[in-house]
């Protein structure tokens, strides 16, 4: 199974998300062609209601703790309630941070 079918299975059993978005982003950074290392997460579910958002992103980064230390180099999450989706974001989907090139050498 690629990463990004392991991310949206783990994130789709674990939350029962009402909105769910796995994309694999590592073609925008410097990384070998067919790379899944990079992605973005926009997930909107009631499990977040009365949560903070650093508690939301542990509990991503604890569904997917496998994943983020031997696969994933970069895991962009926006996470919403249902309430908070509808609010701001149900017509646009918002972008990750550009790539600083981390892994890029200069000279």
């Amino acid at each position: 199974m690629s990463v990004e079918a392991t991310i949206e299975q783990k994130l789709l059993d674990t939350f029962s998300p009402s909105y769910l978005d796995v994309v694999n982003e590592s073609h925008q950074h410097n990384v070998p062609p067919g790379s899944e290392s990079h992605f973005k997460v926009v997930i909107v579910s009631k499990a977040f209601e009365g949560e903070r958002l650093i508690k939301r992103h542990r509990a991503i980064n604890s569904v997917l703790a496998d994943e983020l230390a031997e696969k994933i180099h970069a895991l962009a999450l926006h996470t919403y309630t249902e309430k908070e989706w509808q609010d701001y974001y149900a017509d646009s989907v918002p972008m990750s941070p550009k790539c600083r090139g981390g892994s890029k050498v200069t000279s």
